[in-house]
């Protein structure tokens, strides 16, 4: 799993078998300081919650397919959670 920030939407006017009344975001990848992580990616909503300016946690691959209510659709990431609050703990640096 991976951390993340909703940055954005995507209105797809044409959709892969399976994905209708999904909604997809554009997610930017954080490490665990929450600083920017990487390049943006689109994101399929999983848990049909997240919306702009939300923390969360996205699955890719073959997870990312698993996790949508009809598996195995075409897509690459998907969002499996959000993100309440996040705790360090002390790596004794």
């Amino acid at each position: 799993m991976h951390l993340g920030r909703v940055i954005g939407t995507v209105v797809a006017t044409t959709r892969g078998p399976g994905l209708d009344g999904i909604k997809f975001l554009i997610v930017q990848p954080l490490d665990k300081h929450q600083n920017d992580s990487g390049s943006a990616v689109v994101a399929a909503d999983a848990v049909a919650m997240a919306g702009p300016g939300e923390l969360v946690y996205f699955v890719a691959s073959r997870e990312a397919a698993e996790a949508m209510p009809e598996r195995f659709v075409p897509i690459d990431h998907a969002i499996v959670g959000l993100v309440d609050h996040i705790t360090l703990a002390d790596d004794g640096a």
